[in-house]
C-alpha cells in the first residue's frame, strides 16, 4: 500500500503517533512479547544477505552499543508553506514500452546484466528495531510529494544558554521548521486519452441478501516463513534481474492455468537502502507485475518473469502524476481474470498522512483491464469510484469471481474503515451501473448515493483486505489486517455477505512488528493458506505459510 502505500523514518514514511483513540489500543496477548532468539542474518543460495523480518533477540557476542546521545533540548515547531506546483491536465499517457526478456541465466547466481547492475551491493545485516505496531504499518509516503522539489534546510537553533533567573537550568530552544507543502495548480496538457464508450445503463433489481449461518471456525496450527520473495538476498535476486530493490504488498491471482500474477506496489531500484520506501531519485515505480508458474509453494514464491520495459527493469503497469496532493501514486489492490482478460483494481492516492500512522486520501478507487496477459493495463474511465468528500466507501477494494457474480470487498482510504461489499454479473465488470451493494440483507441496485449505505459484512475496521473464494471447502477466506488485534487475521464464511467466523490471528504484530499486506495465494487450501507479507522496516515482500487445525 502501499503504499503505499508508513512508518519510522523513512522518506517515504507514514508519520509519527496521533490521534489519541487510534493509539489506545489493546495490549498484545502476554504469550506474544518473546523474541526469537538472535541469528544471524538469512543468506539465499548465492550467498547474499538477505532481511530477517522477525522480532529477534540482540546479537549477544556483539559489542554493547554506545550511550545514547544527550537528548535534544529543541522544541520543533513545523510551520508549511506554499510550494507551487504545475500539474499538466491531461498529463501524459501510459508508457506501454515493453520487451520480450531474454531468458534467465542458466546459473541462478550469474548476473544477467553486469553492465545494468553489479552484484554485491552492500546492505545493512541489522536493522533498526521496531517493535511498536502502532508505528510500523506501512504505505509509502512523505518524500515521494514532488521527487524533484527541494527542501530549504531547517534553521539553525541557537546555542543552549543558561538562564540566570532559572537556577542554571537550560531552556529549551525554539526551532521553526519550514516543510514544503504543494499546491498543485492544473495547466493545459498534452493529448487527451482516447474516449472509452460509455456502458449502457443496467440497473439490477432489488435482490434478497440474507447471510448465512455461521462456519465452524478455524484454528491456527502454526506459521512458517517460507522465503524472502523480493529484495537483495532474496531467492529471487530480483535486484539484480529486474531492478526490484525494494518494493511491497504482492497481490496474486491466476492469470491462466498455471500461472500466477504477482503485482506489488511502489518498487524502487538502484540507489535504494532500507530502512522503508525509497523516493523519486531511485528508481521509483508505483507498481510492478511478475509472474509465477512454481505449483510447490513449500518451496517459496519462484518468480519467473516481470513485465520489462528495458533490460533487467521492471516495467510501471499503470501509471501516476507522482505528485503530492494531486495523486502521489497508483497502488493495485486485487486482480481476478474473467473470460480471457485480466482485471486489477486499484488506488489513486493523492496524498499520505504525516500525522496519522495507517492513513492516506485518495481521489478514487477504480478499475483498470488487461488483454494481453497482464503485460500493458488500461485504466477504466467508468468504473471507478470518486472519493467525494472523502466519504467514498470502496477506495480499496478487494474483487474475487464466484459463480457468475465478481465480488467487491472495499473499505474506504487508510485502515481505518468497515468493509462494505458489492457484486456485479461477470460480464459487465466495467459497467457501475449494473453493480449492487449488500445493504440490510439485500443487493440494492446503483442507484445514487447507495454505495455510500452498504451494511458492513464483519465488525471492526480493516486494512488491504484480500478475499478469496476456497473450492477445497466450499468456503470464502477473507485476510486484513487488524489494528486493534495488533494481527494479520483470518475470516470464513459461506457467503461473501457472511455470517463470518469472529478473526482469527496468524500472524502476530509483536513477533514480525513492522508487518502489513496480507495477501492470499491463490493455489492456498482450506488447510494451507499462504499469503505475502510486507515488512516496513526492510520494505520488501515476503511469503508465508499458515497450517491451520
Amino acid at each position: 500500500m502501499t503504499a503505499r502505500r508508513s512508518e519510522a523514518p523513512a522518506a517515504l514514511a507514514l508519520s509519527s503517533l496521533a490521534m489519541a483513540g487510534v493509539m489506545l489500543l489493546p495490549a498484545a496477548p502476554a504469550t506474544a512479547g518473546a523474541l526469537a532468539p538472535w541469528a544471524p542474518p538469512p543468506l539465499n543460495a548465492c550467498g547474499e544477505t538477505g532481511f530477517d523480518p522477525l522480532a529477534r533477540e540482540p546479537n549477544p557476542d556483539a559489542p554493547p552499543p554506545p550511550p545514547p546521545p544527550p537528548g535534544d533540548n529543541t522544541i520543533h515547531i513545523q510551520i508549511p508553506f506554499p510550494q507551487f506546483t504545475p500539474v499538466e491536465v491531461p498529463g501524459p499517457r501510459q508508457d506501454n514500452t515493453r520487451i520480450d526478456p531474454a531468458p534467465l541465466p542458466e546459473d541462478p547466481c550469474r548476473n544477467p546484466c553486469p553492465d545494468i547492475r553489479t552484484d554485491g551491493s552492500p546492505r545493512p545485516e541489522n536493522l533498526p528495531p521496531e517493535t511498536d505496531p502502532d508505528t510500523a504499518q506501512g504505505d509509502t509516503e512523505d518524500a515521494t510529494a514532488d521527487p524533484g522539489a527541494t527542501e530549504p534546510a531547517p534553521e539553525p537553533a541557537p546555542p543552549p544558554r543558561a538562564d540566570s533567573g532559572s537556577g542554571g537550568i537550560t531552556l529549551p530552544q525554539i526551532q521553526i521548521d519550514h516543510l514544503p507543502e504543494t499546491i498543485p495548480i492544473p495547466v493545459p496538457g498534452g493529448e487527451a486519452p482516447p474516449p472509452q464508450q460509455q456502458p449502457a445503463p443496467a440497473v439490477q433489481p432489488l435482490a434478497p441478501a440474507p447471510v448465512a449461518a455461521p462456519v465452524a471456525p478455524v484454528a491456527l496450527d502454526s506459521l512458517t516463513l517460507v522465503n524472502q520473495v523480493t529484495g537483495h538476498g532474496s531467492t529471487n535476486r530480483t535486484d539484480m534481474r529486474w531492478s526490484v530493490d525494494g518494493t511491497d504488498l504482492g497481490l496474486m491471482w491466476e492469470t491462466q492455468p498455471g500461472q500466477i500474477a504477482v503485482v506489488f506496489g511502489d518498487t524502487f531500484g538502484k540507489g535504494w537502502e532500507p530502512v522503508g520506501a525509497g523516493n523519486g531519485d531511485q528508481d521509483w515505480r508505483s507498481n510492478a507485475i511478475a509472474f509465477s508458474s512454481e505449483r510447490d509453494l513449500s518451496k517459496g514464491l519462484t518468480l519467473d518473469t516481470f513485465a520489462q520495459n528495458s533490460r533487467c527493469h521492471a516495467a510501471e503497469i499503470l501509471a501516476s502524476r507522482k505528485v503530492d496532493n494531486f495523486e502521489i501514486t497508483t497502488i493495485p489492490t486485487s486482480g481476478f481474470a474473467l473470460h480471457g482478460r485480466q482485471y486489477l483494481t486499484y488506488m489513486s492516492v493523492a496524498r499520505w498522512s504525516r500525522h496519522k500512522p495507517g492513513m492516506w486520501w485518495t481521489n478514487l478507487g477504480g478499475l483498470a483491464w488487461s488483454d494481453d496477459g497482464g503485460s500493458t493495463w488500461t485504466k477504466s474511465e467508468w468504473a471507478r469510484w470518486d472519493n467525494v468528500f472523502g466519504l467514498g466507501r470502496f477506495q480499496v477494494m478487494s474483487m474475487a469471481p464466484h459463480d457468475g457474480y465478481a465480488y467487491m470487498f472495499g473499505t474506504p482510504n487508510g485502515r481505518f474503515g468497515t468493509i462494505g461489499l458489492a457484486r456485479v454479473a461477470t460480464d459487465q465488470v466495467l459497467n457501475k451501473s449494473a453493480y449492487q451493494y449488500w445493504i440490510a440483507g439485500h443487493w440494492v441496485p446503483a442507484i445514487g448515493p447507495d454505495e455510500l449505505l452498504a451494511t458492513p459484512v464483519v465488525s471492526g475496521t480493516a486494512g488491504e483486505v484480500s478475499v478469496r473464494y476456497d473450492a477445497s471447502t466450499k468456503q470464502w477466506q477473507m485476510l486484513y489486517l487488524d489494528l486493534d488485534r495488533h494481527a494479520l487475521v483470518l475470516r470464513t464464511a459461506t457467503e461473501p455477505q457472511g455470517a463470518w467466523t469472529d478473526p482469527v490471528p496468524l500472524l502476530d504484530l509483536a513477533e514480525y512488528p513492522s508487518a502489513y499486506g496480507g495477501f492470499i495465494h491463490p493455489w492456498s487450501t482450506g488447510k494451507d493458506i499462504y499469503f505475502t507479507m510486507s515488512a516496513w522496516n526492510s520494505y520488501n515482500v515476503y511469503l508465508m505459510r499458515a497450517t491451520l487445525k
